[in-house]
C-alpha cells in the first residue's frame, strides 16, 4: 500500500504544486529504491552506494543551492527532501545532508571561483563524495577547544589532527577540515590520496548503520595554499554550516515519525486481543492520538522554519528549536511505536526499531539535545549557560 502522510492541519494546502510534486518524486523513490534493501545495508553496515547517482540525477545533492549544477529549490522542497529520505533511513537522508549542508554549503558560502568551479558541479551530480570535519574524539559540543592545526609553511600549509564520528569521511573524495591557524580557526579542503591523510571507518555501532562514519587522521598533511577556504575565519564558518544541516534533520525527524506512526497504526488495526483490535482499546488510542498530535506539530514547526528560511527570516535559535523538538519527538513516537509492537517491534520484519536506533544519534548529532535546550535557554535569558 502506498504511503501517506498523516495531514490533520491541511499542512499540504500551504505547499506549491512544484513542491508537491518533488515530495511525491522523492516519495516514490524511497518506497522503491531505498526501502527494499536498507534493512540488508543496516545489518552488514554499509552505505547503498549504489543510489547515489539517481540521488544526483533527481537533484537531490545541494538543491537549494543556485547554479553549480544544483537543482536552486526552495528551502522547503529541501526540507520535504530530508522529511521523505529520512522515512526511508536516517542513514540515507544524513548522506544528502552532509553533502548539501557541510560540503557544499561552505564551498559556495566561503569558498573562492576556482573552488566552486572545481567541486560544486561533481557533488551536485554525485560524481564526488565530501565529507566535513569538525568534531574531534575529545572536542564535540565545545569545538572551540579542537587541536588539529595548521602551519603556514610558505608555498603550502601542514595539517595535523584527528576528526571523529565524520560521515561520508571514508568513501569522500574531498573533505572539508576545520582547524585552527595562528589561533583562529579556519576551513581547509583536503583530498582523498593525499600523503599522511587516512579516513578508517568507525565499527560497532548499533546506529546509523547504513551510513559510513569515519574518523579522520591528519599527520603531516601538506595541503596548497589554494585549498584554504579564503572567505571565512573564526566558528562562524563551521556553526553556519551545522544551522544548514540542523534545518534538514528538523524536517528528516517527521519523516521517522511518520513512519512509525503509520507502521504502528496499521499492526494496531489488524492485530486482534481479547477478541478485538488492539486499536480499540484506549491505552493503544492514547498512544496514536499522542503521536497524532506531535506529528502534526511538527509539520507546522517546519513548515513556518522553512518559509522564514526562504524569506531569509531564520535564526540558529530558530533552527535549535525546530530540531530539539522534532527529534525528541520522533524518538518518543519511535519508542511508543515499538512497544505496541511488543515483541514484533525488536525484529526487522517492521522498520520501527532501525528508526529507534537511528534518532539516538540523531537526538546526539549536530548540538545534543542539552545543547540546544541551552542554546534556547541563553535566547530566553540572555545569560550564557555554557561559559
Amino acid at each position: 500500500m502506498a504511503f501517506k502522510s498523516p495531514d490533520f492541519y491541511c499542512v499540504d494546502e500551504l505547499f506549491s504544486e512544484e513542491e508537491l510534486l518533488l515530495r511525491e518524486t522523492v516519495r516514490r523513490f524511497v518506497d522503491e529504491k531505498v526501502m527494499p534493501d536498507i534493512n540488508r545495508h543496516f545489518k552488514d553496515g554499509t552505505f547503498p552506494t549504489e543510489l547515489i547517482p539517481e540521488i544526483g540525477e533527481l537533484g537531490m545533492l545541494g538543491a537549494n543551492i543556485e547554479g553549480y549544477g544544483c537543482a536552486g529549490m526552495s528551502n522547503v522542497a529541501y526540507g520535504l527532501i530530508m522529511q521523505e529520505l529520512e522515512r526511508g533511513d536516517s542513514g540515507v537522508r544524513s548522506f544528502v545532508s552532509v553533502q548539501g549542508s557541510l560540503v557544499m554549503y561552505p564551498i559556495l558560502a566561503f569558498g573562492s571561483e576556482e573552488q566552486k568551479d572545481t567541486w560544486l558541479p561533481k557533488l551536485a551530480s554525485g560524481e564526488a563524495v565530501g565529507c566535513f570535519g569538525l568534531t574531534e574524539p575529545d572536542h564535540g559540543s565545545d569545538p572551540s577547544g579542537m587541536i588539529t592545526r595548521a602551519e603556514d609553511k610558505g608555498d603550502h600549509y601542514l595539517l595535523n589532527g584527528t576528526k571523529r564520528w565524520i560521515t561520508n569521511g571514508t568513501v569522500a573524495d574531498i573533505a572539508v577540515v576545520w582547524a585552527k591557524l595562528d589561533g583562529r580557526v579556519h576551513g581547509f579542503l583536503v583530498e582523498k590520496g593525499r600523503e599522511g591523510f587516512s579516513a578508517p571507518i568507525i565499527e560497532g555501532k548499533f546506529s546509523l548503520r547504513a551510513s559510513v562514519t569515519s574518523d579522520l587522521i591528519l599527520e603531516d598533511v601538506k595541503i596548497p595554499k589554494e585549498n584554504k577556504l579564503p572567505e571565512v575565519s573564526g566558528l562562524k564558518g563551521p556553526l553556519s554550516c551545522l544551522t544548514q544541516a540542523r534545518y534538514g534533520i528538523a524536517w528528516g525527524a517527521v519523516g521517522a515519525a511518520m513512519d512509525c506512526y503509520n507502521t504502528a497504526l496499521e499492526y494496531v488495526l489488524h492485530r486482534t486481543q481479547f477478541g478485538k483490535p488492539l486499536a480499540g482499546f484506549q491505552l493503544v488510542q492514547a498512544k496514536l492520538a499522542q503521536m497524532f498530535t506531535e506529528i502534526t506539530k511538527m509539520q507546522l514547526v517546519c513548515h513556518r522554519l522553512g518559509t522564514l528560511k526562504d524569506q531569509g527570516r531564520i535564526t540558529p535559535q530558530m533552527v535549535s528549536l525546530a530540531k530539539r523538538n522534532n527529534v525528541y519527538w520522533a524518538l518518543e513516537i519511535a519508542r511508543t511505536a515499538r512497544d505496541m509492537l511488543g515483541a514484533s517491534g525488536v525484529t526487522d520484519e517492521y522498520p520501527i526499531g532501525r528508526h529507534m536506533c537511528n534518532l539516538e544519534s540523531v537526538i546526539t548529532y549536530e548540538g545534543t539535545h542539552d545543547i540546544h535546550t541551552l542554546i534556547l535557554g541563553h535566547h530566553v535569558t540572555g545569560i550564557p549557560a555554557f561559559k
